[in-house]
């Protein structure tokens, strides 16, 4: 009997952090605007509240969880 690879799965926890654009990209919120936020400059807030890319050593790993997505 010929053993096979099982099914990918997406994992969820990667799925719900991360979206995929168009162009392949991979988008993420940045850390930091949920608490303690009084210390924080006003332009330092809403530059957290930007979306930004992940770094080109962390794509592959963030497409391999994601493997419908791309």
């Amino acid at each position: 009997m010929a053993r096979t690879a099982g099914k990918a799965k997406t994992r969820k926890a990667v799925a719900k952090r991360y979206k995929v654009t168009g162009t392949g990209k991979i988008v993420r919120r940045k850390p930091g605007k949920r608490h303690i936020l009084t210390k924080k400059s006003r332009k330092r807030k809403r530059n957290l509240g930007k979306a930004t890319l992940v770094h080109k050593s962390m794509e592959k790993m963030v497409k391999k969880n994601m493997p419908f997505s791309h």
